[in-house]
C-alpha cells in the first residue's frame, strides 16, 4: 500500500469513528456528539506556542557566516541572513527533521527558518538507500553465518576430553577463509587513488580508458637485450623455463 493509499484509509476511518461509531459508554452517542456536549472549558493555545514545544535547543552559541549557520557539520541557509554576517544566535530544531532548523537570536526571539544547503537530490537519496539495504542484507548474511560458528560439545557423564559436534571439512574451511581473506583486501583497496601510467603511444587504448590514466608518469619500458649479453627473456621464454 502506498503512503498517499494508507493516509485516505486512515482518514477515512478516524472520519468515521467520530462521526458515524456509535460506542456503548457513550450512550448511543459518536465520540464528536459526546465532545460537542461537553460542559467542559476549553484554553486554546496559539499554535506558535504549541509549535515551539515540539523543538529542542542544543544550548550552543552559533554566529552566522557567508555560508549561513553551522549545524551539525552542516550549513543552513535562509533568504532572510542576508547583511546578518556575524550575528550570535541559537538554533533550535525539531528531532529528525534535518531538512530544516530555526534561527533564534541571543534572546530567544524568532529570526527565521533556515534550509539545509546542498541537499542531496532524489536520485542520489534513491541510490543511497539502496546502497545501505545491500550493505544491511550483506552484514545480516555474514551474522548468520557467524551464528552458525556455535561451538557445541559432546554430552559427557564421566571426566574425559571434551569432544566437539560440530565438523567442517577442510576444503569447506580454507574456501571460507580465503573469502574472508579476499573480503578484507577489498576493503581495505583504495581504487583509483593513484591511476595507471599512461600506456606507449603506439598502443591503441580506448579513449575511455586513457582519460583514466596519469599522463606525467612515464610508460613502462620494454627491456633491451644487453649489448654483451643474451637477449632478454621474453613471456614465452619464462614460461618454457619454468614448465622445465
Amino acid at each position: 500500500m502506498s503512503f498517499q493509499a494508507f493516509t485516505e484509509e486512515l482518514l477515512a476511518w478516524a472520519h468515521w469513528w467520530n462521526t458515524e461509531h456509535r460506542p456503548a459508554e457513550l450512550d448511543g452517542a459518536t465520540p464528536l456528539e459526546a465532545w460537542q456536549s461537553d460542559p467542559t472549558p476549553l484554553n486554546d493555545v496559539p499554535a506558535q506556542d504549541v509549535w515551539s514545544f515540539t523543538l529542542e535547543d542544543d544550548g550552543r552559541r552559533r554566529t552566522i557566516t557567508s555560508h549561513g549557520v553551522r549545524f551539525r557539520n552542516r550549513d543552513y541557509l535562509a533568504d532572510w541572513m542576508t547583511g546578518q554576517a556575524g550575528r550570535t544566535v541559537t538554533v533550535r530544531f525539531m528531532p529528525h527533521h534535518d531538512h530544516e532548523i530555526e534561527i533564534c537570536d541571543a534572546h530567544s526571539r524568532h529570526l527565521g527558518t533556515a534550509y539545509l544547503a546542498d541537499a542531496a537530490t532524489p536520485e542520489q537519496l534513491s541510490a543511497l538507500r539502496q546502497a545501505r539495504s545491500r550493505r544491511a542484507h550483506r552484514l545480516r548474511a555474514e551474522a548468520k553465518a557467524a551464528e552458525k560458528l556455535r561451538v557445541r560439545f559432546a554430552p559427557a557423564t564421566v571426566s574425559q576430553k571434551t569432544r566437539r559436534l560440530d565438523a567442517l571439512t577442510s576444503s569447506q574451511a580454507e574456501a571460507e577463509l580465503a573469502r574472508d581473506a579476499t573480503r578484507e583486501l577489498s576493503d581495505l583497496a583504495l581504487p583509483d587513488v593513484i591511476p595507471p601510467a599512461a600506456p606507449p603511444a603506439d598502443w591503441r587504448t580506448p579513449p575511455s580508458l586513457a582519460t583514466r590514466t596519469t599522463p606525467g608518469r612515464p610508460s613502462p619500458v620494454l627491456s633491451e637485450p644487453a649489448a654483451d649479453g643474451p637477449p632478454a627473456p621474453t613471456a614465452q621464454t619464462a614460461e618454457d623455463g619454468d614448465a622445465s
